[in-house]
């Protein structure tokens, strides 16, 4: 983690996990660093992860994910368009949108890049760390029920999501002059109840650096896909294959041995430890409580464990609160941390309902994405 953000201090004590009083979570907002600056111009910011208390990310502290300069919406002026495949094409303004009935979905968002950082030799992209990911409780109106107001044609496979940010990618892959950022999913994905155009998070406006006035929401898939800033939303006869589906946010996929780029979709399983930090100071021979969070996109967790022994072996570790789906899951685990003062490393290892576990080494075919090998945190015990 990067070091000068959490102070380091041996034995302090760790703020409560449980649900806290509106005074007490104004006194830990108040004392939350800020978010760590991975860009500024487009900007991207990080959540630091060791300062993880609640299941809940309060709307500042959420991480932010800009591909393109934040764009400045009058929100009086804004409509959102409805068409392609569909029997109509229907614009809706924002006072329109929320007259509509209304859902709330909590639902953790991952940077699909979230993790690079570990890879080695370094990669291309933003560097994130743990921290690439955030989790708030979304209210809006399922895609459903405007893509019914619309009536979606026979045909319709994809439901392509487009956002008002735009610009050139001068990097190369180059992009094909100023383009949009636009990602699709599936129709059978976006006819789900808990697909949904948000418009509030954790029960207010968005802000513009998460996608006022509107923004998709699609649980259980990787950041991309929940399209920030909407401004049309199309339905289409054949997949998708634009800049950000098939250049950017894909990955190789085997078919019969023959590696072909497939859009990052379902974010995969994965646990990380918010305390200690990397190279903290752990009293020798005293209880220390580890504690992180664990997620899967398409599954809740069965369990986390915890090695203390580089992975030789593993215990189990407490999952904290109700099994949510699409939201994370907060853990800990109580270390009986050795007598003998040295480096020690520990791991955390998800498995989710479906049996996936996380593994030990990062996939080369997921390219600079879906970053889920477990990471260890290396301690100084003193």
């Amino acid at each position: 983690f990067v070091t000068g953000i959490i102070p380091v201090i041996a034995g302090a004590t760790i703020p409560s996990w449980a649900s806290a009083k509106e005074s007490q979570q104004t006194r830990e907002d108040n004392d939350f660093p800020g978010l760590i600056t991975r860009e500024k111009k487009p900007l991207n910011m990080e959540f630091p992860f060791p300062t993880l208390k609640n299941r809940i990310t309060p709307n500042n502290q959420f991480f932010i994910r800009s591909h393109f300069n934040i764009p400045n919406i009058d929100a009086a002026n804004w409509e959102l368009e409805i068409g392609g495949n569909t029997n109509r094409v229907i614009k809706i303004n924002l006072s329109e949108l929320k007259k509509l009935p209304a859902k709330k979905v909590m639902a953790t968002i991952e940077c699909a890049g979230n993790g690079r950082a570990n890879l080695a030799p370094k990669v291309k992209g933003l560097g994130w760390e743990q921290g690439g990911i955030s989790n708030a409780e979304w209210t809006g109106v399922p895609l459903s029920v405007l893509l019914k107001k619309a009536g979606i044609k026979v045909g319709t496979v994809d439901i392509i999501l487009e956002g008002n940010d735009e610009g050139m990618i001068t990097e190369e892959p180059k992009s094909p002059g100023k383009i949009k950022f636009a990602r699709s999913i599936p129709l059978n994905i976006a006819m789900q109840d808990h697909i949904i155009i948000a418009y509030e998070m954790n029960g207010k406006p968005l802000s513009a650096e998460h996608g006022f006035p509107a923004r998709a929401i699609i649980p259980g898939w990787y950041g991309m896909a929940s399209v920030k800033w909407l401004m049309k939303i199309t339905a289409s006869e054949k997949p998708f294959d634009g800049y950000w589906q098939t250049i950017e946010y894909a990955y190789w996929k085997r078919v019969e041995g023959l590696p072909t780029l497939t859009p990052v979709t379902t974010t995969l399983v994965k646990s990380e430890i918010s305390r200690p930090v990397l190279f903290e100071a752990v009293p020798a021979g005293k209880p220390y409580q580890v504690r992180g969070a664990g997620w899967s996109g398409d599954s809740n967790l069965s369990k986390v464990e915890i090695s203390t022994d580089k992975g030789n072996s593993w215990q189990p570790a407490k999952l904290i609160g109700p099994a949510i789906p699409f939201a994370w899951q907060l853990f800990e685990f109580e270390w009986v941390v050795p007598a003998k003062t040295g480096r020690y490393s520990l791991m955390a290892r998800a498995t989710d309902q479906n049996g996936k576990t996380q593994p030990m080494e990062h996939d080369l075919d997921r390219r600079t994405y879906m970053v889920n090998f477990i990471s260890p945190i290396d301690v100084d015990v003193i």
